[in-house]
């Protein structure tokens, strides 16, 4: 079974909760691994603790927010078995998945907006690794 993990720094407190409570109503449930209010952290604390949580299953998916995207996008790329990829588009989103086999996405709440964070993550929790010639790219890395 699938678990969906979700994680901020500050800065993408706000959205966080956004996403959990807009998901919320579609019946489709996070496990939010904090921070649990706006006061000031280190987002690789945060990126570390969810990677630590997708890596034990292959199935098990991760949601990350700070300010740009790339600060955990960065951090969370530290740990084996992990492949962040940063959003910033519909087409990014879809691709990190089907070429790239991605299990966690990153986004930036000082870069895009709700409605679009939203369309992201759907898209990035229904499209499917295509495999083939990316599963031999994949496993380089």
């Amino acid at each position: 079974m699938r678990k969906i993990f979700i994680s901020s720094d500050h800065a993408g407190f706000t959205l966080k909760e956004k996403i959990i409570n807009h998901f919320k109503k579609k019946e489709l449930n996070f496990t939010d691994l904090g921070p649990y209010s706006k006061k000031r952290t280190d987002y690789p604390q945060f990126a570390h603790k969810l990677a630590n949580k997708v890596k034990k299953n292959k199935n098990n998916v991760g949601i990350l927010i700070c300010g740009s995207g790339t600060g955990m996008s960065m951090a969370a790329n530290k740990h084996k078995k992990i492949r962040a990829a940063q959003c910033f588009s519909l087409k990014s989103t879809k691709l990190s998945r089907l070429h790239n086999d991605a299990n966690v996405i990153t986004l930036g709440s000082r870069l895009i907006s709700k409605n679009n964070a939203l369309k992201f993550i759907s898209i990035f929790l229904k499209t499917n690794f295509e495999g083939g010639r990316h599963l031999k790219r994949v496993k380089k890395i």
